[in-house]
C-alpha cells in the first residue's frame, strides 16, 4: 500500500499576500508535520497562459519561495521544489496523453471559462488544453493520495482520478492477477471475505461509493494480509488488475473567508491585497481606506457587518468576543468604522511582524532559497523516478 503523501503547488506570482497565507500556506505549514509533503513552484503551468512573457517567472519564483519559508514552511519537514527541474513531470504528462481522450480535456469547465476571461490572449494552444493532464501528472508522479483543496475545487480532481483509473485499467495487467486476488480474499477469513465480496458487488453493480470506501478500510485493517496483497485487493475492487498510480483524493481544507480591500477576491492583479511584506504603516493606510457597509454613510447610521468587507478580516483575525463587539457596535451605530478597523490593523501587523523578520533573515543569505530548491528538486527527482520506472515497465518501454 502507498503511504499518505501530500502534493500541492502554486504558480509563481511573486510576493505572497495574506489571502495566500490564510487560503493555503497556513494549511501547508500544519500538514508538513503530519504527513510527507511536497510543495512545488508550478512554473510550467505559468507558461500555459503567460507563454508570451516568461521573463518574470524566475524572479517571481524566488520571491514566492522566500515568502513560503518566511511564513513557516520548513525544508527539513517538507520538500520544496521547482516543477521544471523535475523532468519526470513532463515524461508522465506525455505518456498519460497517449491514453487520455480529447473529450475529457475539452469538457473541463475552466477550459472555456478561462478562454472567455482571458480573451486578450490566444489560448487555443495544446499547452492550455493539456493543463489538467499536466496537473494530473504533477500529482500522481508522486503517488500523492492527498491533495489539499477547498470544497469548490473538489470537482477539479475528478479528471485526475479518471486518468489514473484508466491507466491502471489498461496497464495494470499482471499474469494470474484474478487468481491471486481470490486467494488473498480467502486469507481475510470467512466473515471478512464475505463482507469484502458484498462491498465489491455493491460498488461494481450499483456504483455504491460508500461500499467501496468500507471495502478499502476493511482491506487496510486486515492483519492477515501483506502490503502487496492489500494493494492487490484494493485494485481488484474497481476492476484494476494492479494499482500502479493511486487515485488522488481531496484533502478538504477550510476555505479562507478573506476578500480584497475593495470587496472583490484578493488578487495582486486587482491591486487590492495586503502582502506578507507590507510595511505596518501601509497596512494601516490600506485598511483605513477600505470600503465599508454603504448604508453607513454617516457615523450615526447603523450598518450590517455581513455587508462589509472589513467583517471578513474580523472573521479571520478576531476572537468571538471581538466579533460580538463589532456586530453590536455596527448594528447600533455604537462604534464608527475607523474604530472597527483598528483591531484588524493591529492583528494583521502582529501576524506579519515575525514573518517579515524571517524573510529578512532568508534574504540576507543570497543562496539560501536556491539551496532549498536544489535539495528539494533532487529529492523530487528521486521519488518520481521510482514511479516512472514502474510506469515504463507497465507500458512495455524498454530500459537500456
Amino acid at each position: 500500500m502507498f503511504k499518505d503523501r501530500v502534493l500541492s503547488g502554486m504558480r509563481p506570482t511573486g510576493y505572497m499576500h495574506i489571502g495566500h497565507y490564510h487560503g493555503a500556506l497556513k494549511n501547508w505549514i500544519a500538514l508538513q508535520s503530519q504527513m510527507e509533503c511536497f510543495y512545488f513552484v508550478a512554473d510550467w503551468h505559468a507558461l500555459t497562459t503567460n507563454y508570451d512573457d516568461p521573463r518574470v517567472v524566475a524572479k517571481s519564483t524566488f520571491e514566492m519561495v522566500a515568502d513560503w519559508l518566511g511564513a513557516g514552511l520548513n525544508p527539513d519537514q517538507c520538500t520544496i521544489f521547482l516543477q521544471s527541474q523535475v523532468p519526470q513531470h513532463a515524461e508522465l504528462s506525455l505518456l498519460l496523453g497517449m491514453i487520455t481522450p480529447l473529450g475529457w480535456l475539452e469538457r473541463v469547465p475552466t477550459y472555456k471559462e478561462q478562454q472567455d476571461n482571458l480573451n486578450e490572449k490566444d489560448l487555443t494552444t495544446y499547452g492550455f488544453l493539456g493543463y489538467p493532464l499536466m496537473q494530473t501528472a504533477d500529482i500522481i508522479v508522486y503517488r500523492a493520495n492527498k491533495v489539499p483543496v477547498g470544497e469548490d475545487q473538489v470537482s477539479h480532481l475528478e479528471i485526475s482520478r479518471e486518468i489514473a483509473r484508466r491507466f491502471n485499467h489498461i496497464y495494470g495487467r499482471e499474469p494470474g492477477f484474478e487468481e491471486k486476488a481470490v486467494l488473498a480474499t480467502k486469507k481475510l477469513g470467512g466473515k471478512l471475505a464475505k463482507e469484502y465480496e458484498s462491498f465489491k458487488t455493491a460498488y461494481n453493480q450499483d456504483g455504491n461509493a460508500e461500499a467501496l470506501d468500507k471495502a478499502k478500510k476493511l482491506v487496510v485493517a486486515a492483519g492477515s494480509l501483506s502490503n502487496a496483497e492489500k494493494e492487490m485487493l484494493v485494485g481488484f475492487l474497481t476492476g484494476a488488475r494492479k494499482t500502479i498510480l493511486p487515485e488522488p483524493q481531496a484533502l478538504l481544507t477550510p476555505t479562507s473567508k478573506l476578500i480584497g480591500l475593495d470587496g472583490r477576491k484578493m488578487s495582486k492583479s486587482y491591486g487590492n491585497a495586503i502582502d506578507l511584506r507590507e510595511p505596518a504603516a501601509s497596512v494601516e493606510k490600506k485598511v483605513r481606506a477600505m470600503k465599508t457597509d454603504p448604508k453607513r454613510a454617516r457615523r450615526t447610521d447603523p450598518g450590517n457587518p455581513d455587508d462589509c468587507p472589513v467583517w471578513t478580516l474580523h472573521e479571520v483575525y478576531s476572537d468571538d468576543a471581538r466579533k460580538a463587539w463589532v456586530r453590536e457596535g455596527c448594528t447600533t451605530a455604537g462604534i464608527g468604522c475607523l474604530e472597527c478597523k483598528q483591531p484588524v490593523i493591529e492583528a494583521i501587523n502582529a501576524e506579519l511582524a515575525p514573518i517579515q523578520a524571517r524573510i529578512a533573515e532568508i534574504e540576507a543569505k543570497p543562496d539560501y532559497v536556491k539551496d532549498v530548491l536544489r535539495a528539494g528538486c533532487a529529492r523530487a527527482r528521486e521519488v518520481t523516478e521510482t514511479t516512472m520506472r514502474d510506469v515504463r515497465d507497465a507500458m512495455g518501454l524498454a530500459e537500456l
